[in-house]
């Protein structure tokens, strides 16, 4: 097994990359706390810029580039958000980019993306977008993962380190993941600073990259056919499957239509407006609480909101989708 990245590591990343990120708020939650029963605590990362978390890894790995490799321009491919961030704070920073994204990436993260400046092109699918990444690649931009890259990880381990600082309490930590970058940041964080604390990874059917890689003991490639394009990695990386191994509780898979409906709770419960990517959040809680009992203090990353109302609206009549009911009964 390679190195993990160390608390010293997301720290100095922090320091770098302060004044171009928002310190976004942690907060209780009381009303996911009446629905699930138990203490919740929210990181809102959908409040950062861009509206997601991925601006901390794409400013951390353009500050670190030569002035030969900010020249050359950079490179991408993403489901959405990753592009967006990276086309904002390469915009912020002078630097040319251009984000690869399959046709299945939401119309308003291609815009934003263009708005900023870059130049994106889209591929049928991400298998496809990948692929093309490579070969720019290979013609001289330089690539800034999604994922697959320590400063990535460091950089968006700063979320894991502000939760902490700000929730020390909490017992259990829920994270979304696409790729693997999140999560193995802010598990490393949080199992450096919070002694005891779990935590637990969270796909969709279809985006389950990292579920089916655990299993086998290796990262393997998927056709994703989830909706939520936002975690349809087409497969995780060694470095992220690394500290899934080391750092991970365990990993649940939900359907699309729970993670449809774990969005309105969060909208109805939380006041929250979410992709359905941290919408998995809310069912996989409920599977959390239980295993682990009700004695739990949850802590939740919620990871962006890039979703539009005609998006929401789609799929809540393609599942005929409803908020849950909550775990906890409501006394009259």
């Amino acid at each position: 097994m390679g190195d993990l990245i160390g608390l010293e590591d997301i720290e100095a990343a922090a320091e770098r990359i302060a004044g171009h990120v928002v310190r976004t708020p942690t907060v209780p939650s009381p009303g996911l706390a009446a629905h699930l029963g138990v203490p919740v605590s929210v990181k809102l990362e959908l409040l950062q810029r861009t509206g997601s978390f991925k601006p901390r890894g794409a400013f951390l790995k353009l500050l670190s580039l030569s002035d030969a490799e900010r020249a050359a321009g950079v490179v991408a491919v993403s489901g959405g958000n990753h592009g967006v961030a990276l086309a904002d704070a390469a915009g912020s920073l002078g630097v040319a980019a251009t984000i690869v994204m399959p046709e299945s990436a939401p119309r308003r993260s291609v815009a934003t993306a263009r708005a900023a400046g870059a130049t994106v092109t889209l591929t049928p699918d991400m298998q496809g977008a990948f692929a093309l990444t490579t070969e720019l690649q290979a013609g001289g931009l330089t690539l800034v993962h999604p994922f697959d890259d320590p400063l990535v990880v460091a950089g968006q381990g700063t979320v894991g380190l502000e939760f902490a600082a700000d929730a020390p309490d909490v017992t259990d930590v829920l994270v979304s993941i696409g790729g693997g970058g999140l999560i193995a940041g802010v598990a490393a964080a949080f199992r450096a600073l919070v002694p005891g604390v779990r935590v637990w990874g969270v796909e969709t059917e279809g985006a389950d990259a990292m579920a089916r890689a655990l299993a086998v003991g290796a990262p393997v490639s998927i056709a994703p056919t989830s909706i939520v394009s936002t975690l349809s990695a087409p497969h995780v990386s060694t470095l992220t499957l690394e500290h899934a191994q080391a750092l991970l509780e365990d990993v649940i898979v939900v359907p699309d239509a729970d993670a449809v409906r774990g969005s309105l709770t969060l909208a109805e419960e939380a006041k929250m407006w979410t992709e359905p990517a941290a919408g998995c959040l809310v069912p996989a809680a409920q599977q959390v609480l239980d295993r682990v009992g009700p004695d739990a203090r949850l802590g939740l990353v919620v990871c962006g909101g890039n979703v539009t109302a005609t998006d929401v609206a789609g799929w809540v009549e393609r599942f005929a989708a409803t908020p849950f009911a909550p775990r906890v009964p409501v006394t009259p």
